[in-house]
């Protein structure tokens, strides 16, 4: 390979590194959501928030289903502006937590699954995937 190939492979390196600035994982009950701070090819920084919800196949394998917002810096203020009124107005409509009625309480605690902390780790080795997917999708974007 040429000089200029490897300058050109180290660039693509380096903008993969790059690629994912940031993470933090928050577990709330069953779903776990991701705040991803990620860099464009211009390295101007956005927001990915992802839900993840462990769901199970009638086979009884499990599956991750996902929901993904990406949020750019121009809309940062609007959206934590409706996001921060949105809670305030659940906060002082329904100040309280509604309780289920207590056979769905049973329904619940036996259909309950308490999510390991390996579980998080699958979860992130699929988001390892879709990464390669999604670089693989741009690769062959490019050769079109």
């Amino acid at each position: 390979m040429t000089e200029e190939g490897n300058d050109k492979q180290e660039g693509t390196e380096q903008r993969i590194e790059r690629q994912e600035i940031f993470s933090k994982a928050v577990r709330a009950g069953k779903r776990t959501y991701f705040f991803d701070v990620k860099a464009t090819r211009r390295n101007d920084y956005y927001l990915t928030i992802t839900e993840s919800k462990k769901r199970y196949h009638r086979d009884g394998r499990f599956y991750f289903e996902k929901h993904k917002i990406f949020l750019y810096k121009e809309d940062f203020d609007k959206f934590s502006e409706g996001l921060a009124e949105s809670i305030e107005f659940i906060k002082t409509e329904k100040p309280e937590p509604i309780e289920p009625p207590e056979e769905m309480k049973e329904a619940k605690a036996e259909n309950y699954t308490d999510v390991e902390f390996e579980d998080l780790e699958s979860v992130e080795a699929e988001k390892e995937e879709e990464k390669e997917e999604e670089k693989e999708e741009k690769k062959s974007k490019k050769k079109e």
